[in-house]
């Protein structure tokens, strides 16, 4: 959508409208959060989080001094069972690991498991109830987040591959959700059955939604 949305709480709120407006039916939002990226990233999560999920190579040369920094400083809790490949590691949060940014090169983090991003009984990109999203939006800072929903859009012939998906601190290029700090939106899709079909062209013409070129994917 061609509209400049200044931070994710107004984009959510654009994205819920347009359902509510112009869908028969929507589903739970499924959200996905990026691993962290950037240093401002970094510096949110040990700041206002209390856990992370970590992923490693088993890179002995790189990852290991790493590691044992982290046990150190008794940050870090190894989970019993270690695939061959990576490693993976839940770590204790805080201010006192805010100089071990840059993380080295080979090693992920994500505070995907930590609330309100942790889903109770649930994984990562589960569907979530809109308070949970709610709450996650509220805590996003400058990490990135994407939330898909699937709906029924009115006058389409049918809903397949239809929904609408946000955008935080993220974009939506061919075929996946990339970050993009300080980049916030809404985008649409009508699924590829129907899209270019002339029922398409006029929900798009008729909509009132600023749209802009489409894309295919």
């Amino acid at each position: 959508m061609c509209e400049p949305f200044p931070d994710a709480p107004s984009a959510l709120a654009r994205a819920r409208a347009i359902m509510r407006d112009l869908a028969d039916w929507s589903t739970a939002p499924a959200p996905r959060l990026e691993p962290i990226g950037t240093a401002e990233q970094y510096a949110h999560a040990v700041r206002s989080f209390g856990t992370a999920r970590m992923v490693a190579d088993r890179d002995p040369a790189v990852v290991f001094p790493f590691l044992d920094e982290l046990v150190r400083r008794d940050a870090i809790a190894f989970d019993a069972e270690q695939p061959k490949s990576w490693l993976t590691a839940d770590l204790r949060l805080g201010p006192g690991l805010a100089d071990l940014w840059p993380l080295p090169e080979g090693v992920m983090l994500s505070v995907d498991t930590a609330p309100p991003f942790a889903i109770p009984g649930g994984e990562p990109e589960d569907d979530c109830t809109e308070e949970e999203l709610d709450r996650m939006v509220s805590v996003l800072g400058p990490l990135s987040l994407s939330a898909g929903w699937d709906c029924a859009w009115r006058g389409l012939p049918e809903p397949k591959d239809c929904g609408v998906l946000l955008c935080a601190n993220s974009v939506w290029v061919a075929q996946h959700v990339e970050p993009s700090q300080g980049e916030f939106g809404v985008w649409i899709s009508l699924g590829p059955r129907v899209a270019w079909t002339p029922a398409g062209q006029t929900w798009v013409r008729d909509c009132g939604l600023p749209l802009g070129e489409p894309r295919q994917g």
